[in-house]
């Protein structure tokens, strides 16, 4: 049979000197998924990103990628991983496409694959009519959608994503997405980090919640939604009405307004009056995150 893991990460930990950034965590990613990997600033995602692409030692644990230690991997094998890092890291000095062809190179690919790959990066990232235009000349979309690209050059089978539409328009979020999905349709394994909610709840066929190091907790974003909350939300806004004085349902101040999860939002709806202003809505993962991380900022 087949092993259809390309991700392996068994009680991984990762020490800096006396700091514990990783604690003790393990999570599977299957092929042909999108797997999420969400938490709050400093709760160790970038940590393990590291790890998994090898630019990062583990301190202990076991961590292989298509059923190989990491720090066994062959050239090949690693040939096979995509990398979309959350900085611009492209040559500014070159073109579009002679940002692709010298990144191809790297690859040690042949003159006629290059060829042929290019164009049909650019043309899956809607970048053809741009090929010939400076990185300078480009909008940050633009420059997502061509590191995106050039993470592709290889035919990569795992690609992993750190936070690759962050600061982009709604317009270019979606593109993205679209395209992410194709990748995803294609057989490929995608692995993603990012601050937005909707984003993983878009794309990803399971999330994996970590913070303080630790994995809080994992699975479809419809499972957490129903483990960790209720399935309705409404945002009352201070003043409460009177009849919410002793509330004995979930509920939580947020300053201005309160947010009650409830199961019957008809019922619910009989504690407000014509004077109550609110929004009510779905759970989201949102509403996940911070039960389970809370509301405090982080640095």
């Amino acid at each position: 049979m087949t092993n259809k893991k390309a991700i392996q990460a068994t009680n991984l930990t990762k020490y800096y000197d006396d700091f514990l950034a990783v604690d003790n965590i393990s999570f599977t990613v299957e092929k042909g998924k999108c797997i999420g990997l969400l938490g709050p600033n400093g709760a160790g995602k970038s940590t393990t990103m590291r790890m998994i692409i090898g630019t990062s030692e583990k301190s202990d644990g076991n961590l292989s990628i298509f059923n190989t230690p990491v720090n066994e991997l062959t050239i090949e094998q690693k040939t096979k991983i995509g990398l979309v890092p959350q900085d611009d890291n492209l040559d500014p000095d070159l073109n579009i496409i002679q940002n692709l062809e010298i990144y191809a190179k790297y690859f040690a690919l042949p003159n006629n694959i290059i060829k042929k790959r290019v164009p049909e990066l650019l043309k899956f990232m809607h970048l053809e009519e741009k090929s010939h235009s400076q990185v300078g000349e480009l909008s940050g979309g633009m420059k997502r959608r061509l590191i995106i690209a050039r993470s592709l050059i290889a035919d990569p089978d795992l690609v992993i994503l750190d936070e690759p539409t962050t600061g982009l328009d709604p317009q270019a979020r979606v593109m993205i997405w679209q395209q992410l999905l194709k990748l995803k349709k294609q057989g490929k394994t995608l692995l993603l980090t990012t601050h937005y909610m909707d984003e993983a709840e878009r794309l990803c066929d399971s999330i994996i919640i970590i913070d303080g190091g630790k994995v809080l907790d994992e699975g479809t974003p419809a499972e957490l939604i129903k483990r960790h909350t209720k399935p309705q939300v409404f945002e009352v806004t201070k003043p409460l009405p009177k009849k919410l004085d002793n509330y004995s349902g979930v509920s939580e101040d947020i300053g201005t307004s309160v947010l009650f999860y409830v199961d019957n939002p008809t019922d619910f709806q009989k504690n407000l009056d014509t004077k109550t202003i609110y929004q009510h809505r779905l759970a989201t993962l949102e509403d996940v995150f911070l039960n389970l991380t809370g509301r405090s900022l982080r640095v």
